[in-house]
């Protein structure tokens, strides 16, 4: 049985190759033509081209956050303490609140700002419990509106102020005299 393949024993078959190259050497002698280009030069306006001197909103947020930070601690190696935590909070959350100005569906960062503003009224309890006159410090630099935990009133105190439920009528039994 003979096989019948182009890649027999013999080799494979010769390929001419001089359509292609006449077309690829006819595209090379061609000179590009200025109509082949979307815009010309110059075409553009020129208030396109010059460099604006804004910073980006996110890059801004980082610095001031940077600089909040190092102005908040007290030591070189402070980052945690919840004086700087509070007003690196402060900072997104201003941040957060014009990125919310601008886009008011993004509910996602809406639940993001509704954390981040609970985890700080939580810290600004926990400092005023620790150290009251740092709290009042902190609040009054920051801008801050907070109202620190009181003391948890009786049932009395609370609801004093509201008029007494009539009383309850009591149901006799009916057939039984």
């Amino acid at each position: 049985m003979k096989c019948t393949s182009p890649f027999s024993a013999s080799g494979p078959l010769p390929v001419s190759m001089s359509s292609i190259d006449d077309l690829v050497d006819a595209i090379d002698e061609d000179d590009v033509e200025d109509d082949d280009f979307l815009l010309n030069i110059g075409e553009l306006d020129p208030a396109d081209n010059v460099p604006t001197d804004e910073v980006p909103d996110n890059y801004a947020h980082q610095q001031r956050l940077i600089a909040t930070r190092k102005e908040w601690r007290t030591s070189d190696i402070d980052c945690g303490s919840p004086d700087v935590q509070v007003a690196g909070m402060t900072e997104r959350i201003t941040y957060l609140t014009r990125h919310l100005k601008e886009h008011p569906k993004d509910f996602s960062t809406k639940r993001g700002l509704l954390a981040l503003v609970n985890k700080r009224r939580k810290l600004l309890n926990y400092l005023y419990s620790k150290n009251p006159e740092r709290y009042a410090e902190l609040v009054a630099a920051l801008g801050v509106r907070h109202k620190p935990v009181g003391r948890v009133q009786s049932r009395s105190e609370k609801y004093g102020a509201y008029p007494q439920q009539k009383p309850k009528k009591i149901k006799k039994a009916r057939g039984k005299q």
